[in-house]
């Protein structure tokens, strides 16, 4: 489990293409500090397994499926990533529940600056609209941030100056894809309710 903070913007080193998955080697020296073989490491919000590490660089294997899931497709060398290893039992939760399993992309819209942060415009997928709420949490890029506005197919949040120098939404601009990871309450909240009703509807 993360929490949606990120804790390092690292480096893709380098893209080895496989038949049906692509191999990525990745740069973080804060995520690899003791990392092992089979640790998770969220890149981007995408929960992925170290197959093998080196100093500071890591590497780990991406599926096809994650990669038609998510944006980890258009990454290439030199391409700046959001790092966040799970948190430790007992560990202070300073975001909100996140998976690392995306449910969809978006793309940015527009940006508008301000004097002390930054309004974020971004495109939401119809199927994941139902979970998205004003002033909820929401998952973009491996980042935990709150929900400004809600609209039918789209979502703003509010980046402080931190965010901006410290992730890749700093410098993302319009048309650029994100990761997308709702709130797992919502979706468990909506599957209980779901099967209730209809098991009422059936009582009857």
């Amino acid at each position: 489990m993360f929490t949606g903070i990120v804790e390092e913007l690292g480096e893709i080193a380098a893209v080895e293409t496989l038949d049906d998955a692509c191999r990525f080697r990745l740069r973080g020296p804060v995520v690899t500090e003791g990392a092992r073989h089979g640790d998770s490491i969220a890149v981007n919000g995408v929960c992925l397994t170290v197959v093998d590490h080196d100093g500071d660089e890591f590497t780990a294997d991406v599926m096809a499926e994650t990669l038609n899931r998510s944006s980890l497709g258009a990454l290439t060398v030199g391409s700046r990533v959001n790092l966040e290893r799970p948190t430790a039992v007992g560990g202070r939760l300073g975001g909100h529940i996140v998976q690392g399993h995306v449910d969809g992309t978006g793309e940015i819209i527009e940006r508008t600056p301000s004097e002390n942060w930054e309004i974020v415009k971004i495109s939401l997928p119809a199927d994941l609209s139902r979970y998205v709420v004003e002033k909820g949490s929401i998952t973009v890029d491996g980042i935990s941030l709150t929900v400004v506005d809600a609209g039918p197919d789209y979502f703003t949040v509010s980046l402080i100056p931190t965010t901006l120098a410290l992730t890749t939404l700093g410098t993302k601009q319009p048309g650029d894809p994100v990761n997308l990871e709702v709130d797992v309450i919502a979706k468990y909240v909506e599957r209980m309710l779901g099967d209730r009703v209809v098991g009422e509807g059936a009582a009857r």
